[in-house]
């Protein structure tokens, strides 16, 4: 496989101290079976720690195809008004179709393959986020979870309804990342609806408008929202916990996704679906996978 040549090289810091501000994907469109707005840490900066890149997509036809992954997460949230199936296969033996508002975690680690693709008739909508690692898992045995819709515990009141993909947030536990800690909550707010998630001293968040607009407010600042515009909120150099305050709009429901974990807080090389502490080790997992040292998929 020829990987592609835009070898990455980002920081691990460098903005701690800058004023968060709604953020724009880029539009991207392959073929005419998936669409996204994409959000890469090279753009938003260390902010987005431990993000390096989120992809808000529709897909309704196969589109990547079989792919490697090495040093990273994969993590696929599928949002709940998705239609049909979502079929995921990987080298560790998967071999299942996600449902509207499952969760499913890909921690790579020294190398594994991937492959997922709509069903006939299905259209999928979600998050495709890459999580790092840091140096020190980089290289770990892959491992995977599969969370369903059914067994993610509700935070649910009058103003809101928030699924615990995974993590913990306002003393519901949800299911555990395999390697690095993170919280994953997929949340509803009704008009002028309101929800709150503590941010521990050197955890970051992210915070996602699914539909319509949102506020997100830390305690600093306030920030509108538009649909589809996200806002990373930096506390990784924080000595105390800070709090993420979403607020709905007042004409009309409104959806939104929060990452929050841990910063790594160590520089990286992203090329492709590779994430590594340097580029000579993206050279090694390239030539280890090209060697079939990351498995097959059955």
């Amino acid at each position: 496989m020829n990987m592609p040549a835009n070898k990455q090289t980002y920081p691990a810091s460098g903005d701690q101290d800058a004023t968060p501000a709604a953020i724009d994907g880029a539009q991207v469109a392959i073929g005419d079976g998936f669409s996204a707005q994409s959000f890469r840490a090279r753009d938003v900066g260390s902010a987005m720690d431990p993000l390096v890149l989120v992809d808000h997509y529709v897909m309704t036809e196969p589109t990547f195809g079989t792919h490697p992954h090495a040093g990273l997460s994969a993590v696929s949230l599928i949002l709940e008004d998705s239609e049909g199936r979502f079929h995921n296969r990987d080298s560790l033996g998967n071999d299942f179709d996600l449902l509207p508002g499952d969760l499913y975690w890909l921690k790579a680690g020294r190398g594994a393959i991937h492959n997922e693709s709509p069903r006939q008739g299905a259209r999928t909508h979600g998050l495709q986020v890459f999580v790092n690692v840091g140096q020190a898992l980089r290289f770990d045995a892959p491992e995977s979870l599969l969370v369903r819709r059914r067994d993610m515990p509700l935070i649910q009141t009058d103003a809101h309804r928030v699924r615990v993909a995974m993590g913990r947030s306002n003393g519901v536990i949800g299911a555990e990342a395999p390697g690095l800690p993170m919280t994953i909550l997929d949340g509803e707010l009704g008009a002028l609806g309101e929800f709150r998630h503590v941010l521990p001293a050197g955890h970051n968040a992210w915070v996602h408008a699914i539909d319509n607009a949102i506020d997100v407010a830390n305690a600093q600042h306030r920030t509108r929202l538009k649909p589809g515009q996200a806002i990373a909120i930096n506390n990784a150099s924080g000595s105390a916990s800070d709090s993420v305050h979403v607020m709905g709009d007042n004409r009309r429901n409104s959806r939104f996704v929060i990452f929050a974990g841990q910063a790594v807080q160590e520089p990286f090389v992203q090329q492709g679906p590779f994430v590594m502490g340097s580029i000579e080790e993206i050279n090694t997992a390239t030539n280890a996978y090209n060697a079939g040292e990351f498995g097959a998929i059955a």
